[in-house]
This record gives structure tokens, sequence and C-alpha cells, in this order.
């Protein structure tokens, strides 16, 4: 459950709070609330203790509460701190660091991700000072839930309205969900592990590659708010929970399985080790020791990045280098000809790489990129992903404006 503390300012607004602590309570959200002295003239502490089921705090020189450092405490206990309303006069406490009460002190001892509800005079609202708070807010990470249009306490109309508590909500939950799940809703789809090529039903040819990368990534991209499909060959790691799973054998049935589920894939990552030749011909008997020699024909296997870079409408693609050499000159090669987004090139050798519990790896994309250090492959997983969203948006966003700009054009 979140955490969340609601702070409470001067403004007649301050009337529509329970119903705020109502319906963020319905959303999930553990509510405690800190009111200011001013905020005590339009609502009760009496009404939001019992709305939150949580005592309500408004004053920094409480002896029983500050014996414990409450105000440390709450700031501490805090995943969101959400200002609403917030009054002119708040918003520019918290601009310059200001510290005179419980509310703002709070806000300056907590790393929680802060949102600010203003309510006011459409004059005060549009004052120079005023914006130029907000633009300062905004630039430190602040969200501002805009003011709405409409009848104002003065008798006036124009902008200044807190927005409605219904639609605080709303957007507090996607905002927090595209922070915390930055690809919620998305489909990815993963290759994993190595593919064994069959010489016989006993012989097989195959890599070293554990999985243990595809895999922590799948459980990465899941946490991350994605649909994650993986498609792993053989490993010898558990299942992940709550991710589509297949497994294969072989470099052919991977590519038919890719292929059957690459439709309306938002991002594929290349993952597996998969075998680059495989046998010609299969022996239905085990090959028998009868020869000094043994010659095995092999036939290149098919380039299952390749073909999905060649799909009239490709996912964000991502692929894998395992490299004993050149690392940089052979990861660029291979983003360059499979015309991928982003390659992640890592050197293998002896202990180093494959069927290790951490990797140093060095992510490639256009004309840039980004070196990461010996890290578990758990945690390595994680910044992949955030990097891998970041920079899917940023593709996403690119190609949004080009489709806008060719609209245009054309009209």
């Amino acid at each position: 459950m979140n955490n969340i503390l609601l702070g409470i300012t001067g403004s007649i607004a301050a009337y529509k709070t329970p119903e705020l602590v109502r319906q963020l309570r319905a959303s999930g959200f553990n509510v405690k609330v800190v009111i200011t002295e001013s905020a005590r003239e339009f609502v009760t502490e009496t009404t939001l203790q019992a709305v939150s089921a949580n005592p309500v705090r408004s004053n920094l020189w409480d002896k029983d509460a500050e014996a414990v450092m409450s105000h440390i405490e709450l700031a501490r206990w805090a995943n969101q701190i959400l200002i609403a309303p917030a009054t002119a006069n708040f918003m520019a406490k918290l601009s310059h660091g200001s510290a005179d009460d419980l509310l703002a002190t709070i806000c300056l001892a907590s790393n929680a991700k802060k949102y600010i509800a203003p309510a006011m005079n459409h004059v005060m609202w549009k004052n120079e000072a005023v914006q130029e708070n907000k633009k300062i807010l905004i630039e430190r990470g602040l969200y501002v839930f805009e003011p709405s249009i409409g009848d104002q306490a003065c008798g006036e109309v124009g902008i200044g309205r807190m927005l409605e508590p219904e639609l605080i909500v709303k957007d507090l939950e996607k905002d927090i969900r595209d922070t915390v799940q930055p690809l919620f809703g998305k489909r990815v789809l993963i290759t994993a592990g190595p593919t064994c090529e069959p010489i016989d039903p006993v012989r097989y040819i195959t890599n070293r590659s554990s999985g243990k990368m595809g895999y922590a990534l799948a459980n990465a991209f899941m946490r991350a708010g994605a649909i994650v499909h993986l498609v792993s060959g053989p490993t010898k790691i558990s299942k992940p929970k709550n991710v589509n799973f297949s497994a294969v054998e072989t470099a052919h049935e991977m590519y038919d399985l890719v292929h059957e589920n690459i439709q309306n894939v938002d991002i594929f990552i290349g993952a597996a080790a998969v075998s680059d030749y495989r046998p010609v011909e299969f022996s239905a008997n085990k090959i028998k020791k009868e020869n000094n020699n043994l010659s095995i024909e092999l036939i290149k296997s098919k380039d299952i990045l390749a073909s999905i870079s060649q799909l009239k409408k490709p996912p964000f693609i991502v692929g894998f280098a395992a490299e004993t050499q050149n690392l940089e000159e052979n990861a660029l090669k291979k983003l360059r000809e499979k015309s991928l987004n982003m390659i992640i090139a890592n050197q293998v050798g002896p202990n180093q790489g494959f069927d290790q519990d951490d990797n140093s790896v060095t992510v490639f994309w256009k004309s840039k990129n980004v070196k990461f250090t010996k890290t578990p492959k758990i945690e390595l997983a994680y910044e992949l992903v955030t990097l891998i969203a970041k920079r899917y948006k940023l593709n996403l966003e690119k190609r949004n404006t080009n489709i806008t700009n060719i609209t245009s054009i054309r009209q």
C-alpha cells in the first residue's frame, strides 16, 4: 500500500479535502493528514481524522509528538506528499525552502515525490511571482495539478479552482504508475538462454549461456508494469512468476515462436545466445565411434534479430553481443547491420559473462553508449530496464512527431 501524506493549506477549497481523502483511500492509499493553522478555519481535524483513520497533525511544537521527532518520522513514512489545496503563500514557502511550520518542515525533510494542487483567485494565479514559483517547483521535480476554470469564492470567474478530487486521484495514480512502472501495459517479448542443435539422439551443439540475464530482465520488465512473454532455450532456472513462458530447444523453434508472437509487441529483447549454425542433417541413430575423424556439415541458422528489424512495423529492438575481442567494434557493427535500436555488449571468457551471477556491460545506441560496471545480474536488469524504457519513450515520441509532420504536409 502506498503511504501518502496529504498537506492541507488555508484555502476555501480545503472543504473538498474530506472527499479527497475518501477517494485516496478507495484507491488503496494509506493517508495521513497534516493541516496548517489557516486551513483549520475551513475544515476540522475531527472530520479529517474520521475519514483518514489516522491522527491529524498540525503543530510543529506538539511536545508529545515531537518528543519522538514526529516530523522526521512522517517525512520518512510518506511515499508521496500531496499539498491540496496549495495556496500562493505555501507555493512561495516551497520554492524558497521555508520551514516555519510542520508541513513546510516535512516537505524539506522528505525525499518523497511531491505534488501540489493550487487553489487561489485567478488574478493571484496569473501573478508573475506565483508563476515564477510554479516554474521553480516544476524544475525541482514537483508535479503541479493545474487549476481549472470556473466560479470562484470571490464571485469572479477564472482559472484558479482546485482540480476536483476525482481528477487529482486519477492523475496522481497515472503519474505514480508511469514513475514506478514506466512500461505499464507495454508488451515485451524476450528471448533467453542457449539453443541446442541436435546431431543425433545423444549429442547436440550448444553454448555456455545460462539464461540468467534474460530471466532477470523478464522479471525487471514485469515489475516495470510490462506484459512479458519469455521465450527460453534449455536452462536450469525456475520459470519466472507473472510472466508468459514458452520453452524451446532449437534456433529454428525459437525463430518460429518469436514470429508467432511478435504481433503487437512494443519491445523485443534478444537476450538469447542463439546458435549461429546447426547440423544440415540429423542422425536418427547414435553416431558410432568407427573412424578417427568425423565431419559434420553445418548450415547457418535463421537470424532472429535481423528478421524482426525487417518487419513492416518493427518493435523497439534491443540486441545482445557476447564478445571475446573488439567489443565496441563488433557491437556497433551488429547494431548497424541488424538495424537495432540498442545493443547490450559484454566481454565473455573464463569467469566472465556466461553462467555468472554478475556482469559488466556497455549499452550502445546511435552515437552514444553507457557503461555499467560489474553488478549482480538481478540488479543490473533493473538498471537496464530503466535505460531501455527511457530510450523507448524517446523513440516513440520522435516517431509520433514524424507521423504528425508527414500528416501536416499531406494536408
